[in-house]
């Protein structure tokens, strides 16, 4: 089955589709600091990557999907501090989800599929909310899969599951993968580890990059990162997306 992407059709051609059999997968993102080698829009890099490793493997399965422009402004107050770094507030992210997720029903679309890959707790807290609230309207389901619960984040590998992974190995070998020419190279291989564990610091009460640990804006190790690990990682994360919609399929 074929992978469209809306932005890049007419309207004719979205009123054709098979509408009801449609899976729409929204890339979710953040405009906020990554260290001083990464660029402010690399989560947006990584949930574009996981949407259309998702979307290949649902087309596989004999699915259309849409992929839907991604969703860049939403809460990052953990990044604030930082220049360049845009900070919404969650309300407004959950409202807008919301919104998106009625235009969608409206149109008579089968189901709304997030790929995320910020992780700020103000953000996941307006993207479950935005689940909930879905639900009660009666819109078309949503299958979110949070990437700091159980399952998912179990299969990340060693440095996302020590919390110690933002701007790091993790992510950084995902945008070598798809847009190494955006990677400060000398700058990320220079930088030693910063092994302190964002993950540990949210839950103790810290509100910043700064107060977890994270001066520079990076936790992890960048050093280590390497695109062949950032392919592995999105193949992963395409098959996390797969499987919870999936399942949301079959609910």
């Amino acid at each position: 089955m074929p992978v469209h992407e809306l932005a890049q059709l007419t309207w004719e051609e979205v009123r054709d589709l098979d509408r009801a059999h449609t899976v729409v997968v929204l890339p979710v993102g953040a405009i906020e600091a990554h260290g001083p080698y990464l660029p402010l829009d690399t989560d947006v890099v990584i949930a574009a990557a996981m949407a259309r490793s998702g979307a290949r493997r649902l087309a596989g399965r004999g699915h259309a999907v849409l992929i839907l422009p991604a969703f860049a402004y939403t809460a990052a107050s953990f990044g604030a501090a930082f220049h360049g770094t845009l900070s919404i507030s969650g309300i407004t992210v959950t409202a807008v989800i919301v919104d998106v997720a009625r235009s969608l029903s409206e149109q008579g679309f089968r189901l709304l599929a997030i790929a995320n890959a910020h992780l700020d707790p103000e953000h996941l807290t307006a993207l479950n909310e935005a689940v909930k609230l879905a639900r009660v309207d009666r819109l078309l389901p949503i299958a979110f899969p949070d990437l700091t619960r159980k399952p998912w984040g179990s299969r990340l590998g060693d440095e996302f599951k020590s919390g110690a992974c933002h701007a790091g190995q993790f992510e950084s070998s995902i945008v070598l993968s798809e847009q190494p020419d955006v990677v400060r190279e000398p700058v990320r291989r220079s930088l030693a580890p910063n092994p302190a564990s964002l993950s540990q610091a949210i839950k103790t009460g810290k509100r910043s990059f700064a107060e977890a640990g994270g001066p520079r804006a990076y936790f992890g190790s960048p050093a280590a990162a390497s695109a062949e690990e950032g392919r592995r990682t999105i193949d992963v994360l395409g098959g996390i997306l797969e499987e919870a919609v999936l399942a949301e399929l079959k609910a």
